[in-house]
């Protein structure tokens, strides 16, 4: 049975806990990491390296930024970890940071997912920061990250069955 639910929030505020334990007792997930290489930092590795140890050995893993066809298909409940790396990724992928004029091309992917999310035969569970509710940034690059998020979360969050904010470890229902 389908099921979408988008978990929002802060950074370091409890989403992707969140997340696994709402799927805890699936015994078949696909967790999907949008992470990507650490290229050798060793925060980044520490940090992937927890959220490895908290999973259940019986989920799979697969690390892309390729989310159409694994929304698009049938399988496994889906956990998303996370879209705002997977915005960043995808940036880097179409060389919007080198040059901002390209970001019409990031708004069709977000359609695409947003299409791919609505219509998908699978339970999934994305995870994705909030980042609007800070300070304008300085330079145009984040000021155009920031703006993209809020629409790509809006997007996903209007197609989705549920939409949680987590913070401080709690975990709250938006209508």
């Amino acid at each position: 049975m389908s099921e979408r639910i988008l978990i929002l929030g802060g950074a370091r505020s409890g989403k992707s806990i969140a997340a696994e334990r709402r799927l805890a007792a699936e015994p078949d997930v696909l967790y999907v990491a949008t992470g990507g290489d650490d290229s050798g930092d060793a925060e980044w590795a520490e940090r992937v390296a927890k959220h490895q140890a908290r999973r259940p050995a019986s989920w799979g893993l697969v690390e892309t930024i390729d989310l159409v066809p694994l929304l698009e298909s049938a399988g496994p409940p889906l956990l998303i970890d996370c879209l705002t790396l997977w915005l960043s990724r995808t940036m880097d992928t179409l060389e919007i940071w080198s040059d901002l004029s390209r970001a019409g091309l990031i708004e069709q992917r977000i359609e695409d997912l947003a299409d791919a999310w609505s219509r998908t035969p699978r339970m999934v569970i994305a995870v994705s920061n909030d980042i609007g509710s800070g300070v304008v940034p300085a330079d145009a690059g984040t000021r155009l990250f920031r703006d993209l998020m809020g629409r790509l979360n809006t997007t996903i969050s209007l197609t989705s069955d549920q939409v949680l904010w987590t913070i401080a470890g709690r975990t709250l229902p938006l209508t």
